[in-house]
């Protein structure tokens, strides 16, 4: 068996997200916005029903996974792979600081490359650790709902690589804001996994539907 559901939920907002700085793999807190944005949203993803959470090991990971766990009494596991992409020398700064430091690094990087010499993870890279980390989770449960709560990159990479995509050679999945989340439902063919919901926040009832009642005959 394996979980029937996933929800990705990005951590709420820090300081490095306010001032738009690469935070990458460096383990910044959330702000009292970030806390509140957590707060304000876990009610959401709970009602989703989720049995298990999984969650990056950075601490603005962790306090946001920890809001949906003293609603549901589950604890939060953690797991090293769930770590944001890491951005090597670019963490900590923001975009005019990298104009100025890494023109040409920064322009490949903005363009959809890599500048591995900047010690920049590539996306494929990130795709495949996330993904690994998720599916094992997954095929340890009896069905129901998973949520994993981690980081914009991490989790864009994860959904493109559960989708059966290269995230160097295709982008199409976008970051989620901070506190939004994602769906995914199992499937018996491939590809095994299937995007319901992308970057929301208060889901609909259909959506709630989804989480708490697993599969439907609408989806089967």
């Amino acid at each position: 068996m394996t979980a029937q559901r996933i929800i990705f939920w990005r951590h709420g907002q820090t300081d490095y997200n306010q001032a738009r700085r690469v935070q990458g793999a460096l383990d910044i807190e959330l702000n009292e916005d970030g806390i509140a944005q957590a707060h304000r949203v876990a009610p959401y993803v709970a009602a989703m029903n989720p049995i298990r959470i999984i969650s990056s090991p950075l601490k603005r990971a962790v306090r946001t996974a920890e809001e949906v766990a003293t609603l549901t009494g589950l604890v939060v596991e953690t797991d090293e792979r769930l770590r944001e992409r890491n951005f090597g020398d670019f963490e900590g700064l923001t975009r005019d600081e990298l104009c100025e430091r890494f023109p040409k690094d920064y322009a490949l990087w903005k363009s959809g490359g890599t500048p591995v010499e900047r010690g920049v993870e590539t996306r494929t890279s990130v795709g495949g650790r996330t993904s690994q980390a998720i599916i094992e989770a997954c095929e340890q449960m009896d069905g129901g709902v998973l949520l994993v709560v981690a980081h914009g990159a991490a989790l864009s990479c994860a959904v493109t690589a559960m989708l059966g995509m290269d995230a160097d050679a295709w982008s199409g999945i976008a970051g989620l804001d901070n506190c939004h989340w994602s769906l995914m439902r199992s499937f018996e063919q491939p590809p095994f996994w299937r995007l319901l919901a992308h970057n929301r926040v208060i889901p609909t009832e259909r959506e709630s539907e989804l989480g708490v009642q697993g599969m439907s005959s609408m989806e089967a």
